[in-house]
């Protein structure tokens, strides 16, 4: 299969740099996958698992939450707010992260702000526990 150059970094650095033969994410408007020779495309990412299919054919599942991905001239470039390989994830701090996001829930009272915060903290966890299942 064809191959095509992926850069994936976060705020914190450079995670991958290589060529792929896939890279499959959630973008704001639904899931979807890169191949070889795609259009120049831009799109906001959303927080969902991401697998990426490695030139030699295996594939790697991370946690991506939120950021942009573009394809310009055959190379794609992601750049996540948070992207966590399905090796790296802690799931004991996911569980825990879980749990108090729930507990600030449950506990109510909390303004609109506060109501959205938790709710995306809980999705972060949520979505943190998945890929590692």
């Amino acid at each position: 299969m064809s191959t095509f150059p992926l850069r994936i970094g976060t705020p914190d650095g450079l995670l991958y740099e290589g060529n792929v033969e896939r890279v499959v994410c959630r973008s704001i408007s639904g899931d979807l996958a890169i191949l070889a020779r795609h259009c120049n495309f831009c799109t906001a990412l959303g927080m969902g698992e991401a697998s990426v299919v490695m030139e030699d054919g295996t594939r790697r599942t991370a946690a991506c939450i939120g950021g942009m991905l573009s394809v310009m001239n055959g190379t794609c470039r992601l750049l996540a707010t948070t992207w966590e390989w399905k090796e790296d994830i802690d799931v004991p701090r996911a569980e825990e992260a879980k749990k108090r996001a729930e507990a600030m829930i449950a506990k109510g009272g909390l303004t609109d702000h506060e109501y959205k915060i938790a709710e995306a903290k809980l999705q972060r966890a949520l979505v943190r526990l998945s890929v590692k299942q």
